[in-house]
């Protein structure tokens, strides 16, 4: 099992991915900070940062879908400007200042 990780170390990787896909985070210091948590402890408890949002397996492989950033997002940020917990936003959507809102999931419900 990787090291454990401290909510600094995830705040790192979030601005990491954000600036490599040219993403922008969400403004919503309070929501960015519980996502923080729940991908560190995710990290801590698994090895691997999984989406905060979703129930994972903590078998990699069949978590591979939800490792952040997961690949629903970018098919979440083409149709709704933001991913679907809304850490990463594209970047004309957060010109546009508005908040994310709910969107679908797209997670089949059975992965077996």
């Amino acid at each position: 099992m990787p090291a454990n990780k401290t909510e600094a170390d995830t705040r790192i990787f979030i601005k990491m991915v954000a600036d490599k896909q040219d993403w922008e985070l969400n403004r919503d210091s309070e929501l960015i900070s519980i996502l923080v948590s729940g991908l560190t402890v995710n990290y801590n408890r698994y090895g691997y940062y999984s989406c905060p949002c979703r129930d994972a397996s903590g078998a990699r492989s069949r978590d591979a879908d939800i490792i952040c950033p997961c690949k629903y997002c970018r098919p979440d940020q083409e149709e709704y400007g933001h991913c679907y917990c809304g850490l990463y936003l594209t970047r004309p959507f957060f010109a546009t200042g508005k908040e994310p809102s709910s969107i679908p999931e797209r997670r089949p419900e059975d992965l077996d």
